[in-house]
């Protein structure tokens, strides 16, 4: 039977769903671009308020929501959403719950404060996301992983997950793009953040609960970097550099006309999968 390689997808934003920029470009293109490279695909991203659940035809997936996860030591329902690209042949699946997703702004309020539970809806999003691919019995070999919120999931992964038969192969690519840098998180992340087998020296970078020291994180444990962007931070540029071996993806041109990029994504992926990795 040929071995079909599948991508999970972890994104802040695709487009059509929120507007137009790099990482909601990448968001749309890249996963239609995997499919049709003969991969299999999943796509997440937050369901957040600004998206018009009948415009763009989000329904409830009853078989795959129900169940409840645990942040800050209160049970929050996990609602799955999910809608279709048709002109991409392909699902966007979203993470919701009403005290987290359905505000109409995205980490800012309207007086330009980031919110004050963003940790927790990076938790939210990033457990839900994993949960929700353990009961879909989908077995990945790559987890891509962009925009910040994504940057809660790869500790996850590698320290509460990676001996689930789902995700024990599974490598996980990040891209960054050095945004939303300068957010602040509860001096408390650490403890809301700790789950299962993940311990508080595992998150020893988020004694400063920052951006930045997240996306250090992120970088901690993930097994290839691609670089959105060609200029980051220089503290995140420097964490780089000290891991020393890990595979980098130089930046390349995105946009609308631009879809060289998803070529080298995919050869980047195809680089961390073992020929007998995943089964069909």
């Amino acid at each position: 039977m040929r071995n079909i390689k599948k991508v999970l997808f972890v994104n802040s934003e695709i487009f059509p769903y929120m507007p137009e920029s790099k990482i909601s470009i990448v968001g749309r293109h890249l996963p239609q671009g995997t499919q049709e490279s003969g991969k299999q695909i999943r796509s997440f991203m937050p369901r957040y308020g600004c998206i018009n659940e009948r415009r763009n035809q989000l329904h409830e997936v009853i078989r795959l929501s129900g169940m409840n996860i645990v942040v800050n030591n209160i049970d929050r329902p996990l609602v799955i959403k999910v809608s279709s690209i048709s002109s991409a042949r392909m699902q966007v699946y979203f993470i919701d719950n009403e005290d987290y997703f359905h505000r109409k702004q995205i980490w800012k309020d309207d007086n330009g404060n980031y919110f004050d539970d963003n940790d927790e809806r990076g938790i939210f999003f990033a457990r839900g996301v994993l949960e929700t691919v353990k009961k879909l019995r989908w077995k990945p070999d790559i987890v891509h992983c962009q925009g910040w919120i994504s940057h809660f999931l790869p500790a996850y992964l590698k320290k509460v997950y990676k001996n689930d038969p789902i995700f024990a192969d599974a490598k996980i690519v990040l891209s960054l793009y050095g945004e939303e840098l300068d957010i602040r998180f509860n001096d408390n992340i650490i403890s809301k953040y700790i789950f299962g087998s993940l311990k508080a020296e595992d998150l020893d970078l988020l004694t400063e609960p920052t951006g930045i020291n997240l996306a250090k994180l992120a970088i901690k444990y993930s097994d290839g970097i691609i670089l959105g962007t060609d200029s980051l931070h220089p503290e995140i540029e420097s964490y780089i550099g000290s891991r020393k071996g890990i595979p980098i993806l130089q930046p390349m041109p995105i946009g609308i006309e631009e879809t060289e990029y998803i070529t080298e994504y995919n050869r980047f992926f195809d680089s961390f999968i073992t020929p007998n990795s995943s089964h069909e």
